[in-house]
């Protein structure tokens, strides 16, 4: 293992300036290194915008680099491959090792790209190699060297990086930045709770890490689809259900990183304009699930863009009664409607995720049945 400071350090010393990504766990301590130092970290809405950010950087004549999970590598394919590698543009890619070695050690949603990131770059023809929990400052610094070497050839080197490779900070860690207006924050277990009472059998679509975690510890029910991974996809995936099924409501359960990520699903919705979809953001400002990172939404009205993007109605909600008045007052008129409502990061003990109880397939069974769809909708007749 390595520490964070010999991480920053080690890159600041070959001339990396400036980084940007998404937020991994493993990638805590650097990120955390890096946010005290103003212009050294960009915080990305998705890996692809992270790596277009290091691109821009090396095409100024500076040094960059990009740090990400697996998951998120098909998010960077297209500019790494129609940009990065077309233009011949040399900058580093930190990638973390989620379902690897044993898939069946980590979260579902890791097992396709686990044991297949390398043959991923391999299949590019980009350097690679891998930074083992095991590995000394030493073997680290090698590693660079021969990065910087693959950079004389233009090429856009990738490091792999094991659990427990890298530590964390013992600097602390950044601090949330506040948005505009009101800052009180609800506890969003109780946002939660009042949610699950006021839905009945609406389908709810919840987005990754702790927000579908605590639906599934709140009320665990059918007609909840929790999505592990795909994330910023809830929106799109519960505007597919609303097209589908028009004559139910819709309810998606997502939170400001994850609307962030994939802004541009609220313009599609908008155009779409579905009455029977309802777009609940919690909006606690961080990437709680890996670390607490702070998210963009401190500058970022989520409900003045969804206003933007063509939602009917679109407010933000400060107090539980307001919650409860609002969410009741666009389940029961048509919409879109967005609902944003300020949350606490959370404290105390988090529920486990859905997949302990439910596996995907059975989940995916379940919320089918669930939504009332018949046999030729949930899956293509053969003959």
């Amino acid at each position: 293992m390595i520490s964070a400071e010999l991480f920053c350090d080690a890159l600041e010393q070959r001339g990396f300036s400036v980084a940007s990504g998404v937020p991994c766990s493993f990638f805590g301590g650097p990120i955390a290194l890096l946010s005290q130092r103003p212009g050294r970290y960009v915080p990305a809405a998705n890996e692809g915008g992270a790596l277009a950010v290091a691109a821009g950087v090396a095409l100024a004549g500076g040094r960059s680099y990009v740090m990400l999970q697996n998951s998120g590598l098909g998010n960077l394919i297209n500019p790494l491959t129609s940009l990065v590698m077309t233009y011949r543009i040399p900058l580093l890619s930190f990638v973390s090792l989620r379902g690897w070695p044993d898939p069946t050690q980590d979260e579902p949603q890791h097992a396709v790209m686990g044991p297949t990131t390398r043959p991923y770059l391999e299949l590019l023809d980009l350097p690679n190699w891998t930074l083992r929990s095991g590995d000394d400052p030493k073997r680290f610094q090698e590693i660079l060297d021969a990065a910087l070497r693959a950079f004389q050839t233009g090429q856009a080197p990738f490091v792999l990086v094991e659990k427990g490779a890298v530590a964390k900070a013992t600097a602390a860690e950044p601090v949330c930045r506040q948005p505009n207006g009101p800052t009180h924050r609800l506890d969003s277990t109780e946002v939660v709770q009042v949610i699950a009472k006021l839905v009945g059998d609406t389908p709810i679509i919840a987005t990754t890490g702790y927000t579908g975690r605590e639906l599934f510890g709140v009320e665990d029910r059918p007609a909840n689809f929790y999505m592990q991974g795909s994330m910023g996809h809830a929106s799109s995936v519960a505007l597919g259900v609303a097209l589908a099924r028009p004559e139910r409501k819709v309810v998606v359960l997502d939170g400001d990183g994850a609307a962030l990520m994939h802004l541009g699903a609220l313009s599609t919705i908008g155009f779409q304009s579905p009455p029977n979809l309802v777009h609940i953001v919690l909006d606690n400002g961080v990437h709680e699930s890996t670390g607490g990172q702070p998210t963009t939404s401190a500058t970022t009205r989520l409900e003045g863009v969804a206003l933007a993007s063509g939602y009917r109605s679109c407010r933000r909600y400060h107090t539980l009664a307001e919650v409860g008045e609002g969410v009741a007052t666009a389940l029961a008129s048509p919409g879109p409607h967005m609902c944003v409502i300020p949350t606490r990061p959370r404290s105390g003990p988090i529920p486990p995720r859905a997949t302990n109880a439910h596996p995907p397939e059975s989940m995916r069974a379940r919320f089918t049945a669930a939504v009332g769809a018949t046999p030729s909708t949930s899956a293509p007749n053969e003959g």
